[in-house]
């Protein structure tokens, strides 16, 4: 199938030809070794056929974003056609402090939902007005309730504490970004926090089956449950009830205060936390600070049947707009893993060693990593190492 990388072929003695043809190969001489001959001399075996570049091309959705977010799409479109990855993208203007020039939102939750892939720039949310937010309509029509971020520390960084590989999953459909207020009385403002039974144990299993998936050996679920008891105490009561249907995969719990310290600290100890919006919101900034800032983590939020990769830090730096001095490498890997998503291994996998041996010679990197180069010639050396 086009756009399938190491698929499974059904073998025989007297199919080798068939094979090579079947995996667009000349067709030459295939040894194939049947080590059931004496017993089972017509049995088939499933063997792995060959990693090879898959054929077709895959369509993805594309939001450049706000503020600098143009420019950092267009460095990482660079770095993919560089790179040779079979990608084409549906571009729509998505902005709530733009709105004349925005699409719909409507064609843009369409278009997600048919491509079922999508990279996403960062859309500010304007402090005034009664109206919800792009971003908080873009999630719950499509039901992007889990967003996981990964703090890891990126070779040539320098950073107060090394080697850190954290998953930061939050719950983004409800809690505190709802958007219920209203003004009950002049100068009375009530502000609604959502928490479901139903939402706290879905983001709880997801957090244990993404550690369950990636080999993660703890998961801790972050709260606030000594002061919100009926609302975060669901959430703690959730998280536990679904800890216990895993039970080769530690888990304990930590008030969002202490968690704030600990993650500065002593990072090292977490391994996946799973939170509600506003302290994930908090946590993962603190974790993007922790490995170099907003520029180099990596983001994604997921439905049952979409893949929305983002920025892990929702900065639009809109006072760098037009300067040439944003840091890309967030989006680039967002990119990288974006290809790993939807099975080019091959391209994700050779932009991330051109990435990381760019930041590991330290010679041309942005300013916020205390480099002098700009976000172009910093997207040319990454072009330059995939091409050497």
């Amino acid at each position: 199938m086009a756009g399938t990388m190491g698929s499974l072929k059904l073998l025989s003695n007297s199919a080798p030809k068939i094979l090579r043809a079947v995996n667009g190969l000349p067709a030459k001489t295939l040894p194939c070794i049947n080590y059931m001959a004496s017993s089972a001399p017509s049995r088939k075996y499933a063997i792995q056929a060959p990693v090879s570049k898959p054929e077709g091309r895959t369509l993805c959705t594309l939001i450049p974003g706000d503020g600098v977010g143009p420019e950092l799409m267009q460095a990482m479109q660079e770095v993919l056609e560089a790179a040779g990855a079979p990608v084409d993208f549906e571009t729509y203007f998505l902005s709530d402090i733009q709105p004349m020039l925005s699409a719909k939102v409507e064609d843009v939750v369409n278009s997600v939902a048919k491509n079922a892939v999508c990279i996403k720039g960062i859309l500010s949310s304007p402090v005034t007005g009664d109206r919800t937010s792009i971003n908080y309509q873009l999630r719950s029509q499509l039901d992007l309730f889990a967003n996981v971020v990964n703090v890891r520390s990126l070779p040539g960084i320098q950073t107060r504490h090394k080697n850190l590989d954290i998953i930061i999953i939050r719950e983004q459909t409800e809690g505190e970004f709802s958007s219920l207020e209203h003004e009950s009385v002049k100068g009375v403002v009530e502000c609604y926090k959502i928490v479901t039974a139903e939402k706290s144990k879905r983001i709880a299993k997801f957090a244990f089956d993404y550690a369950t998936k990636h080999n993660r050996k703890k998961v801790t679920a972050v709260h606030k449950a000594n002061i919100m008891k009926l609302g975060d105490g669901l959430f703690l009561k959730c998280c536990e009830e679904v800890a216990k249907l895993y039970p080769k995969i530690q888990f304990d719990s930590m008030i969002i205060d202490n968690c704030t310290m600990q993650m500065v600290s002593n990072p090292h100890q977490f391994d996946v936390l799973v939170m509600g919006n506003l302290y994930g919101s908090i946590v993962d900034n603190i974790g993007a600070g922790l490995v170099g800032g907003a520029g180099v983590v990596v983001g994604s939020s997921y439905s049952a049947n979409s893949v929305v990769y983002e920025p892990g830090s929702r900065h639009t730096f809109s006072e760098a707009a037009g300067k040439n001095v944003a840091n890309p490498t967030a989006v680039i890997l967002c990119a990288a893993k974006m290809l790993m998503h939807v099975n080019l291994q091959y391209h994700g996998s050779k932009i991330y060693k051109a990435v990381e041996k760019v930041l590991k010679s330290g010679k041309l990197l942005t300013k916020d990593l205390g480099g002098q180069s700009s976000t172009q010639e910093y997207t040319y050396a990454i072009i330059h190492a995939l091409q050497h």
